[in-house]
């Protein structure tokens, strides 16, 4: 139970960091680490119900494996494909142009990858308390 709570543990420290960005106006980094935060509760579900977990960063790819265990994460398709968006161009400089359709991360992107942090966190731990 130690390691499952250490990925949610690690997730929001992801929220924090994501909040502290956010009041810092690093957009970039907010979108970052709400999708790593994601990722880790994603990876925390998959532990908690003892599957393999991939060596993979792409949300994509961990909901489709969520998904066959609990058919509702598809309600997270949409948030999930957009925060994967988010992963390459704003961890590599040079990733930045044209990676994203308007340029850079902006304030609005920043709010709506937090806000989607913020509700996949609270539909796992959620599922978790079934």
């Amino acid at each position: 139970m130690k390691e499952i709570n250490n990925w949610f543990k690690f997730a929001y420290e992801d929220l924090t960091m994501a909040k502290a960005a956010l009041k810092q106006k690093v957009y970039n980094q907010v979108c970052f680490h709400s999708q790593q935060g994601v990722e880790k509760m994603l990876k925390g579900f998959l532990r908690s119900k003892k599957q393999f977990i991939p060596k993979t960063h792409f949300l994509d790819e961990l909901l489709k494996l969520c998904i066959d265990i609990e058919p509702q994460f598809k309600t997270l398709k949409e948030k999930c494909s957009i925060l994967d968006d988010y992963y390459i161009p704003t961890r590599y400089p040079e990733a930045l142009p044209g990676m994203l359709p308007n340029g850079f991360p902006t304030e609005k992107h920043a709010l709506e990858a937090l806000s989607f942090l913020k509700k996949i966190m609270k539909f796992v731990k959620a599922k978790l308390k079934k």
